[in-house]
């Protein structure tokens, strides 16, 4: 008997969660106000946000690039291209090289924002400083990767 109470009790709750879970949706159907939009603040312009990924860790077996070349590497050839500003960062990374190995290594990340109106002018230029660190360190490749943001400074 207090099975069947406590069943009953139970079915009753379910019921009534399900009921009143579903009512709002249910009447809003009937009104003539239209749903509330989601108000969204946007700030900055449009821009590209570029990182490139610079290994350190010479293929050839040779010394790992050291912060003082890779800071004179930027000096001379992302700066100049890049004058608006920057960011550096270290990191820690790992890549399957063109043998099949898992190359573990220090790695250093720069991160570029420039006016999305300026991507194709930009395109050309990073690649150079691309082939430039790949040439002058003997690295296999540097990393890219390209995202549409919105910037404000």
């Amino acid at each position: 008997m207090i099975m069947d109470i406590t069943r009953t009790r139970l079915a009753v709750a379910t019921a009534s969660a399900l009921l009143f879970a579903g009512a709002p949706a249910a009447y809003a159907t009937l009104t003539d106000e239209k749903p509330r939009e989601t108000v969204r603040t946007v700030r900055g312009a449009a821009y590209v946000e570029t990182r490139l990924f610079f290994g350190t860790e010479r293929p050839d077996g040779g010394p790992a690039v050291a912060d003082r070349q890779f800071m004179d590497f930027v000096d001379r050839t992302v700066t100049p291209a890049f004058p608006d500003g920057l960011t550096v960062q270290d990191g820690r990374g790992q890549w399957r090289d063109a043998h099949g190995t898992i190359e573990r290594e220090r790695s250093y990340e720069l991160i570029l924002l420039y006016p999305a109106g300026r991507a194709r002018a930009a395109d050309p230029v990073i690649e150079r400083i691309r082939d430039a660190y790949e040439k002058e360190f003997a690295q296999e490749s540097v990393a890219r990767l390209d995202e549409p943001t919105r910037a404000d400074f």
